[in-house]
């Protein structure tokens, strides 16, 4: 049997951009565009395997239905999904037993990964194929994901030992031209990271793979245009994403 997935947002077009990209990956999605509607679809919890969860919606807010959740399925992995990411919020979520944080906007590769890790951590020997588990060194998919206003990003060539802190992508715009991206992970936040989270998180770890995607397809969602020169550098971490790294599992 294929995961299922509840998804639980406000918004219709967000749902519906997760559950495409899920049921792409081979995973059963059901939605629920509020806390009420959310609690009465989970039941008694034992048909889910991961939860999708907006924390600001309208009436029981993201952490007052996550601790429901939690009280009637303790194992169940809920990932918060939030446009209002902060370090107090992370805290919350995290205290109340959410196993992960995403920001919005996503990219479709950014929400398959937080699936993947979810399902890794519950069971990792269920996981569809389709969603494989991640591996050191990260196995680069060939893929393309899609943002929502139009841009798609594929992947390039492996990084080099050489220069583990560069990741490239192609990039075709929404009109159909294609450039060769570049988003460099600079080695000083690379160093923060580490010396705030107490342990090594070295350019080569999934994590930053992961903040490469997260950081190009934020640009090209906010900026709808590709990048000065076709790069990018990211110098800077949001404080939600340090709890993530704090936790984060290779």
């Amino acid at each position: 049997m294929n995961e299922r997935i509840l998804v639980v947002d406000d918004e219709e077009n967000i749902r519906r951009m997760m559950r495409l990209t899920l049921e792409a990956a081979d995973c059963e999605v059901r939605e629920a565009s509020d806390g009420a509607e959310a609690l009465n679809a989970f039941g008694q919890g034992t048909d889910w395997d991961v939860v999708l969860l907006d924390q600001r919606m309208p009436g029981m807010d993201g952490l007052a239905v996550l601790q429901k959740l939690k009280h009637i399925d303790p194992q169940v992995p809920v990932i918060m999904v939030t446009a209002f990411a902060s370090i107090e919020l992370a805290v919350d979520a995290m205290k109340l037993g959410a196993s992960d944080f995403v920001s919005k906007p996503m990219t479709p590769e950014i929400l398959r990964a937080a699936v993947r890790s979810a399902l890794a951590k519950r069971a990792p020997k269920a996981v569809n194929a389709a969603i494989p588990v991640s591996t050191a060194p990260p196995v680069r998919m060939d893929i393309p994901i899609l943002t929502l206003n139009g841009f798609e990003i594929q992947r390039r060539a492996e990084r080099t030992q050489s220069r583990p802190t560069l990741h490239r992508f192609l990039v075709t715009t929404p009109k159909g031209d294609k450039a060769e991206i570049s988003v460099e992970i600079s080695a000083e936040l690379v160093a923060y990271v580490e010396r705030m989270t107490r342990r090594p998180l070295r350019a080569d770890n999934s994590f930053w793979a992961t903040q490469a995607d997260h950081f190009l397809g934020n640009y090209l969602w906010t900026e709808g245009k590709l990048p000065p020169g076709n790069q990018l550098v990211l110098n800077d971490i949001d404080q939600s994403d340090l709890a993530v790294a704090a936790r984060w599992a290779d």
